[in-house]
């Protein structure tokens, strides 16, 4: 193991991030009511530019208004390739209150860009004094952004998450899709004369997982577009929770209990982790490294495995 130990991510729920349009305020009580562990309040892709400053003023009375709970409420403002992004950040800090948790920085490219908003923030909270630091989220969306991932994720001790953005992100790479994840139909092999469907987005999800990791961070999966497609989106929010992220967003109700299902241990996932934990411990005593349980080698590598399972279960019941 290298001698730099890999952080330990923030201590947070982060099965399922729920979007809703600043520019339909109606729509804030029920996002706080729901049982989403994430909170986004948008004012990019879902506000039309007409809409911007209202849905901005919208949200800055919401962030105090509104009970949110414990949820992990969260602002994504406007791309910095647009000449909305700067007042965003202005008018959230100067003008809403310290419930705000977090603002999430759409179509990130390199550092720079964290860099920019980073000191911004910083400015605005000496100015005015706020005491509660403001984190960021980062969603990759564009070649660049995925090139540049591991830079990104060092970029500020702010961060605290990176999602995939799958529709911008295929735009960008030009990939020949109109859809927002998911199985691609054009995106297959034969074999025998059976297709088989692999996961285009498997090598994106991998590289973000692999740089939150290794930066303290938590890797989310982005939005599955076809809202109506209960297993379609169960089947890749597995895909995504087996390669090591932590949650996927919900662009609609019906997919918050889907994701908290896939992204909370079952009970028996958590039974099965206290007992590698106690079949090690009873190793160690007898001086072994490792054991046999329930047919199968475990070892010291078995114990962190184990320990992530129940941290997730510590979580949620707290």
């Amino acid at each position: 193991m290298s001698f730099r130990l890999q952080p330990l991510p923030p201590a947070r729920l982060n099965r399922c991030q729920l979007f809703g349009p600043g520019s339909r305020p109606a729509l804030f009580e029920k996002m706080a009511r729901s049982a989403a562990d994430v909170i986004n309040l948008d004012l990019e892709d879902s506000v039309s530019p007409g809409d911007k400053d209202q849905a901005r003023r919208n949200i800055i009375q919401a962030i105090g208004d509104v009970d949110w709970g414990t949820k992990t409420l969260s602002v994504r403002i406007n791309g910095l390739d647009t000449p909305f992004w700067y007042r965003d950040v202005v008018d959230l800090l100067e003008q809403a209150g310290d419930r705000l948790d977090q603002i999430m920085i759409p179509k990130a490219g390199c550092a720079a860009d964290i860099y920019a908003v980073d000191a911004l923030v910083t400015a605005i909270e000496r100015a005015k004094g706020r005491t509660k630091a403001l984190n960021f989220e980062v969603i990759i969306e564009s070649a660049a952004g995925i090139c540049h991932v591991e830079e990104i994720a060092a970029a500020s001790p702010r961060l605290q998450a990176i999602s995939l953005g799958a529709a911008d992100f295929a735009a960008s790479m030009g990939m020949a899709t109109t859809g927002i994840g998911g199985t691609q139909e054009h995106y297959y092999m034969i074999r025998e004369g059976q297709k088989y469907w692999p996961d285009p987005w498997h090598w994106a999800q991998t590289a973000i997982v692999a740089a939150c990791r290794a930066h303290g961070l938590l890797p989310v999966d982005g939005p599955f577009g076809d809202f109506s497609d209960a297993e379609g989106f169960v089947a890749q929010a597995r895909r995504s929770a087996t390669l090591g992220m932590v949650g996927k967003w919900a662009i609609h109700p019906s997919q918050i209990a889907l994701a908290n299902e896939v992204f909370s241990p079952s009970e028996a996932a958590v039974t099965e982790a206290r007992e590698i934990l106690a079949a090690m411990e009873q190793a160690r005593f007898e001086g072994a490294g490792a054991t046999v349980y329930k047919g199968r080698l475990v070892d010291i590598a078995s114990i962190k495995q184990a320990e992530v399972t129940l941290r997730q279960s510590d979580l949620i019941g707290a």
